[in-house]
């Protein structure tokens, strides 16, 4: 999954469970944070590919299940 999917099935999560989700462009680089709530994690490039150890991590700093995603 890449940066954009993840944001996207964040964001269907998101409307599942009422929580307000979005993203932040950070400086002129391709970083930027993703909120969930108010819990928020740094997404690297949204057109590039998550690896499964990030992903996990990023879903620990946001406080939800990887297999929630999926659904």
């Amino acid at each position: 999954m890449n940066g954009n999917e993840f944001i996207k099935r964040l964001n269907r999560l998101g409307k599942r469970r009422s929580v307000s989700v979005r993203y932040e462009a950070h400086g002129k680089g391709s970083h930027g944070r993703i909120y969930f709530g108010e819990r928020f994690a740094t997404l690297k490039d949204r057109k590039k590919e998550i690896g499964k150890g990030l992903l996990r991590a990023m879903c620990k700093q946001l406080g939800i299940d990887p297999k929630d995603l999926e659904r």
